[in-house]
């Protein structure tokens, strides 16, 4: 696209916006409620050919596709938006409190990644406060934001002219500078990315940005021994193979809090036999040679160190088992790192550099004592859940600890 045909866009979205906000704002949450519960269904015509094309779209095989947005979809509902519409919006207008919420006249948002669920909801929600929505398609999905486009057209034709959306390459300065005029630019990428974009935008603007951020599992010893190790190394490659390790909330590292000699091994091992079996029924997405590469590098440097590499013939799946709970990247691609650690001490003090980044940990093998979880959540962690459930968040999730609807607001108090 052209820079003129953005800025045509941008004016078009504006006027759409301001006849927008002269209808009431139950009747637009009502239209999206009807949107998510459509995309929920198994069998809406959007989904089902949102599975049907995103394959040849992303390189995720076709199978990973349906069981991701089966898994992804199944805790979302249009109740599940409507609760957090009423749950974060009377959080400051109060009975009695002269307090306005309303969406910014446009808001831009530049999508990343290939996994289709944070796409849809970025979409909807600054429709929610009434701001109309200019997105740019991730250069790894050119899908899913258009098929979310018509799908709200078709459910409300004054709706869908809130949303258009665009494509343009990252270099195309011309074009960016277009999409970033709007008083308010939601980012989704690298951290690189985030600054670079902040760079860019005035004081006045607001940026609700989405900078890097990684998972992981923690297990403890009710889930490192006996029959509890098979059912929990299932949930866990599950987790890992869905969306092919590519998201922030699949996990990239398993820390093995047990002081029993061999339970690290134990689990390495059943994580591989997992893996492998998966394979099967949700086989990987083809990779760049750069990214096998990457793969064939980090095995090969981990055997030099002496450490125990479980791996499929190709490059489908690794499981690594270090010698300590010093952290290491990952080259995703489902290949995870498995680390003992002697107790929940040494856990932290392990995992601290992650704390700026970490997204969801899976919490197995420590009983009905939550002071764990509740530790982690302070630590950073946005999500603490089961394992077999980290790609499968709640739609109100608090994605990098916050709300979803009110950065995305301008909150004015009216004082007489």
């Amino acid at each position: 696209m052209s820079p003129d045909e953005i800025a045509a866009a941008r004016r078009r979205l504006c006027d759409a916006g301001a006849a927008l906000r002269r209808r009431p704002a139950s009747r637009t949450l009502d239209a999206l409620v009807r949107v998510v519960d459509g995309w929920c269904d198994p069998a809406s015509p959007w989904r089902a050919r949102l599975e049907r094309e995103l394959p040849a779209a992303t390189g995720f095989t076709a199978p990973v596709v349906a069981e991701g947005l089966a898994r992804g979809l199944e805790p979302w509902s249009g109740a599940a938006l409507r609760d957090v519409a009423r749950s974060e919006l009377e959080a400051v207008v109060r009975p009695g409190t002269p307090t306005l919420v309303a969406g910014f006249d446009l808001t831009s948002v530049l999508l990343a990644g290939a996994i289709p669920t944070p796409t849809l909801l970025a979409l909807l929600l600054p429709l929610v406060i009434h701001s109309p929505v200019l997105a740019r398609t991730s250069a790894r999905d050119p899908l899913t934001a258009r098929l979310v486009a018509d799908s709200i057209h078709e459910m409300d034709s004054q709706l869908g002219d809130c949303v258009e959306v665009v494509s343009f390459p990252s270099d195309d300065l011309a074009c960016s500078n277009e999409l970033l005029r709007a008083d308010c630019v939601v980012a989704s990428g690298s951290d690189e990315t985030i600054a670079a974009i902040r760079g860019r935008l005035r004081p006045s603007q607001r940026l609700v940005a989405y900078g890097h951020r990684c998972s992981l599992a923690v297990l403890g010893p009710g889930a490192t021994r006996d029959t509890s190790l098979a059912d929990v190394a299932d949930r866990l490659a599950l987790d890992t193979a869905l969306w092919d390790q590519l998201g922030c909330l699949s996990p990239v590292a398993v820390y093995v809090v047990d002081p029993e000699a061999g339970s690290a091994e134990r689990v390495a091992g059943a994580l591989a036999g997992a893996l492998g079996a998966l394979e099967k029924d949700l086989p990987r997405g083809e990779i760049e040679t750069a990214a096998a590469a990457a793969i064939a590098r980090e095995r090969a440097e981990a055997e030099m160190r002496g450490a125990a590499v479980h791996r499929s013939e190709g490059t489908q799946w690794s499981v690594v088992l270090e010698a300590d709970a010093g952290w290491r990247p990952a080259p995703l691609h489902r290949f995870l790192h498995v680390h003992p650690v002697a107790d929940t001490g040494a856990l932290f003090e392990a995992i601290a550099p992650l704390a700026p980044h970490l997204a969801a940990v899976a919490l197995e093998g420590f009983g009905d004592d939550d002071a764990l979880a509740q530790t982690l959540a302070i630590f950073g962690a946005s999500r603490v859940c089961r394992a077999g459930r980290m790609q499968a968040p709640p739609l109100g999730w608090h994605h990098d600890g916050q709300p979803l609807l009110l950065p995305l607001a301008r909150i004015g108090d009216l004082e007489t």
